[in-house]
């Protein structure tokens, strides 16, 4: 095997070819083998050994660096799991006869989004939707249901509408004050609980092929009436039903 001669660009091909395929000299080249070798490595050796030991570093660093990276792979999808079921845990489990109330007023596919005494007066309510699967993005936060149910438990076990979300916003009186005059397909739902005034949801309507922005109508339980009912735009005041939609009312009550 020849290498590399200053004096001859011939034998340099040839030991630039050797290099190529893995073959160094055994002596140090003068500004080449200095840079990618350490002081003593043993080169006529190096045809034997991995990439990390060309560049000088030794089999037992390989080792510990292998093993860090799957330790490490391992810990962060052990914390991940952990977190997921620490989570799945804190999520209080849907009585069945929730889960049989949802059915029997929204279907088969129907779900319990919250209960418990949503209103703060003493008695079982539940909040049940027909909500679509895959909630495309919107810039408007909130799941996308179709429809929409409010119900009380009372003594005798059955349970009682108090309002409903469909094509539009109603009650046992009639329609929800700002409830669109056109029929709505979907809505964009959020929900939000305080201490002292019970749940409110907020509905948003949903306009197929359209980016405007419509501010979500908020539904909560007057206590004054004893039935929800939805409030003008500052939130602060309940809006009257209508009893039709032919002729819509806005009053305050």
């Amino acid at each position: 095997m020849r290498f590399w001669d200053r004096g001859s660009e011939e034998s340099w091909h040839e030991g630039r070819a050797a290099v190529r395929i893995g073959v160094y000299p055994a002596e140090p080249i003068a500004g080449v083998n200095e840079r990618v070798f350490p002081e003593r490595f043993d080169y006529a050796s190096v045809e034997g050994t991995s990439t990390l030991e060309r560049i000088g570093m030794q089999r037992p660093l390989i080792l510990v660096m292998a093993a860090s990276v799957v330790l490490f792979g391992c810990g962060s999808e052990g914390a991940k799991t952990a977190a997921d079921t620490a989570k799945k845990a804190a999520e209080p489990a849907v009585p069945e006869e929730m889960q049989d109330a949802a059915k029997a007023l929204l279907g088969s596919e129907a779900q319990v989004l919250v209960f418990g005494d949503l209103a703060k007066t003493g008695k079982t309510e539940v909040l049940v939707a027909n909500v679509v699967p895959n909630t495309p993005k919107s810039v408007i936060a909130g799941t996308v249901v179709t429809r929409a149910v409010v119900a009380e438990k009372e003594e005798d076990g059955k349970w009682v509408e108090l309002m409903r979300a469909d094509e539009h916003l109603k009650n046992a009186k009639g329609f929800l004050g700002q409830t669109p005059l056109v029929a709505v397909t979907g809505w964009k739902l959020q929900h939000e609980q305080s201490a002292e005034k019970g749940l409110t949801i907020y509905f948003t309507p949903i306009k197929a092929g359209s980016n405007e922005r419509t501010l979500p109508i908020a539904v909560a339980w007057n206590p004054a009436t004893k039935r929800y009912q939805s409030m003008d735009l500052s939130y602060q005041h309940f809006l009257g039903e209508s009893p039709s939609l032919e002729n819509p009312r806005s009053m305050l009550r």
